[in-house]
């Protein structure tokens, strides 16, 4: 009874799990059948499988076909699996030598004249499979660029199933190579961030806004139309640094699932900048999908910034979805079909309006204190008390260059970012830390205790109920990086008074 073996990858959230490929010819009326429980796009594979096979001039058996795919417990899906079937059936019919499909990943779907499409997750795929010590891969040759990021695996690219089955039978010189490591990580060709010296006044936000990108803290933006808030939050990318090798390589395998990869130069080497419309729903922002959930925004802007423009008009329900990915920094998604891990380690940065009605000056603002506790009240307080940075922006009161003086460029003030960052970065490398607002409570009260007039004013506040302790441990965290960007060995008094003072400015 002819059988063969071929390899594929299973997706479940950024993990992969190789998959055993099975294929078994004979025993029963000519018939197709998959087992190990695909869904419905995977049971579909049979007529596309058959249909590639036959156009690429080879006869599909004409006895029963069983294919199998282990782990059997294993929810499976998706039209990844074709080329691995296809390559599966023909050599249980001896037409491509079986041993060669060893230690081989094959990736890809089939159109129905044995074309090979790109499918999502190229990259995390070929992770998983060189992590189960697969040798081998081939992809669709338009994933190239993108399978080229992942060493330690020798990667073939096939634009059709006839091309692969001649390089199995070595009647071909051989399938495409990717390029050269350095020309596949080029920096990504997304247009650079706009300069800080575009925003007029607002010397409290601008502070604000380099405080939160040298010590990577969430900050909300309350003022009213006009003022620049947008433009504040668009020009934070500019003033992170690159991302590193582990992080290019975590977040683009999280938008090679997503299909948001450009093809020329798919590695993300910039901080992504995610800015989902108020009108989106909850499985947009945090994931979903039937069967197995896929990322949303909050996973998009994983190592970047997750911008939410007009805040309190999200609702609720979204708003409260963020908290759970705010402290853990990933999101976890049941679904039928299992639970997807997605990481969501972003940088929060919240913009709204002082009301509803939102008028220039805020004497003439015509909402009464209830409807303005009410549309604020939307920033529930849990949310709020994970949310380092609150600043109350004012309008523009002088547009002439007379009265307005040259703001500083995204440059000098991200040269003095990437030193604050660089202390932070010398102090917790030990932990595993890149910056402050990643250091917990426990170590930053303990191991890296202020003395106690440093702390005083802290200590008065959290005894009265300002703030909670969340909040006293997140003000300690702003209060390392004022220093770091002082250039102080350890926060003073003043940082600390600073820290707890930027919690303070609320919109009311």
């Amino acid at each position: 009874m002819p059988l063969a073996r071929a390899w594929s990858v299973a997706l479940f959230g950024v993990d992969g799990v190789a998959v055993e490929i099975e294929a078994d010819i004979g025993g029963g009326r000519p018939r197709t059948q998959i087992v190990g429980l695909p869904d419905a796009s995977l049971n579909e594979a049979k007529e596309r499988v058959r249909a590639a096979i036959r156009n690429s001039r080879e006869e599909w058996p004409g006895e029963l076909v069983t294919l199998a795919l282990s782990p059997a417990a294993l929810p499976k899906g998706g039209s990844g699996y074709d080329l691995a079937l296809a390559c599966a059936v023909l050599a249980a019919a001896d037409r491509v030598p079986p041993e060669l499909l060893t230690g081989m990943a094959l990736i890809g779907e089939l159109a129905l004249d044995g074309r090979i499409r790109s499918v999502r997750g190229v990259l995390p795929g070929l992770l998983a499979a060189r992590r189960a010590g697969l040798r081998r891969a081939v992809v669709p040759a338009s994933a190239l660029s993108e399978a080229a990021l992942v060493t330690g695996l020798d990667v073939r690219g096939a634009n059709s199933l006839l091309e692969v089955l001649a390089w199995l039978r070595g009647e071909s010189d051989g399938l495409q190579r990717p390029e050269s490591q350095q020309q596949a990580t080029a920096a990504n060709t997304a247009a650079e961030a706009p300069d800080l010296a575009d925003v007029l006044g607002q010397p409290e936000a601008r502070w604000a806004l380099e405080v939160a990108a040298a010590g990577g803290h969430h900050l909300l933006l309350i003022g009213p139309p006009g003022t620049g808030k947008t433009m504040l939050a668009k020009r934070l990318p500019g003033l992170l640094p690159p991302l590193n090798g582990e992080q290019a390589l975590e977040v683009t395998a999280i938008h090679s699932i997503a299909g948001s990869l450009a093809p020329d130069s798919p590695l993300v080497t910039v901080p992504p900048f995610v800015a989902p419309h108020h009108s989106t729903s909850v499985p947009a922002l945090v994931g979903g999908g039937v069967g197995m959930a896929k990322p949303g925004a909050i996973s998009q802007a994983h190592h970047g910034i997750l911008f939410m423009d007009e805040a309190c008009e999200f609702g609720p329900h979204r708003l409260e979805a963020l908290r759970t990915a705010l402290e853990e920094g990933e999101i976890r998604l049941a679904r039928r079909d299992g639970v997807s891990r997605y990481p969501a380690n972003f940088q929060l940065v919240l913009a709204t309006n002082p009301c509803p009605c939102a008028p220039p000056r805020e004497l003439d603002c015509t909402c009464s204190p209830h409807a303005k506790r009410r549309y604020l009240g939307r920033l529930s307080g849990p949310l709020l008390d994970r949310v380092d940075l609150r600043v109350r922006m004012r309008p523009i009161t002088a547009m002439s260059s007379a009265e307005v003086s040259t703001p500083e460029s995204t440059a000098v003030v991200r040269a003095r970012v990437d030193k604050a960052r660089r202390r932070a970065a010398d102090r917790w490398n030990e932990y595993g830390w890149l910056t402050n607002s990643k250091a917990p409570g426990p170590v930053l009260r303990r191991e890296f205790a202020l003395p106690r007039k440093v702390t005083a004013l802290l200590d008065r506040v959290l005894d009265t109920g300002a703030v909670t302790a969340r909040g006293a441990d997140r003000c300690l965290r702003v209060a390392w990086t004022l220093s770091d960007l002082a250039e102080a060995d350890r926060p003073e008094a003043d940082h600390v008074a600073a820290a707890l003072e930027f919690r303070d400015r609320r919109a009311a």
